[in-house]
């Protein structure tokens, strides 16, 4: 069974290297290029439109179930502002020193945002085992991907060491047991987004 994660096309505010959670930016206008030739048979969304336009550009006339699990995490008031902006708030220096032990001011926690990404993977993959679906694909953002791929892939690996770029997916390959026990993955393999050719 194939577990399909891809990163929303590059943003406007992603160009800015501007924290980008639940705010929501347009995407670059190269992103609206973007394509592959793989096709699942079941489609999840976070809800934020950044993802919703890359869904609907990379699959197009799919259905689309969207989930506010899978939205980045919220970074309080920090949403907007650049590594520039911040460096001399002490909170901020804390919170890049020890994100887990610290949070954005109104945002949420690791903790917080990892219970609720594990409560949206736990919706979905009940739905793959009910529906008893081969290939899925889910479209969301950077955080979400690192986590499930720390939690998920083959080979352990930390949540800040895994690359995420916004032109490449990921395929994580489940045994179906394996899936229903959330055990990791047998194979993980990379998807590249080409850009479509025009004429």
């Amino acid at each position: 069974m194939v577990v399909a994660l891809f990163r929303h096309g590059l943003t406007e505010e992603n160009k800015r290297k501007a924290y980008l959670g639940w705010n929501d930016s347009p995407l670059s206008p190269d992103s609206t290029k973007m394509s592959t030739s793989s096709r699942y048979d079941l489609y999840f969304s976070s809800d934020l439109p950044r993802c919703v336009t890359t869904a609907n550009i990379l699959f197009p006339n799919k259905v689309l179930n969207l989930l506010t699990h899978l939205r980045e995490m919220n970074f309080g008031r920090w949403e907007g502002k650049t590594y520039e902006e911040l460096k001399e708030v002490p909170l901020y220096q804390r919170w890049l020193s020890d994100p887990i032990s610290y949070c954005p001011p109104e945002g949420e926690s690791f903790v917080e945002f990892t219970k609720r990404v594990e409560m949206g993977w736990d919706k979905i993959t009940d739905e793959i085992l009910s529906q008893n679906i081969q290939r899925c694909a889910i479209i969301t953002h950077g955080g979400i991907i690192r986590y499930l791929l720390s939690e998920f892939a083959p080979q352990p690996s930390e949540f800040w060491s895994w690359q995420v770029p916004h032109h490449q997916g990921f395929e994580l390959v489940f045994e179906r047991e394996a899936l229903r026990r959330r055990d990791r993955c047998t194979l993980l393999q990379a998807v590249p987004l080409m850009a479509k050719e025009h004429g």
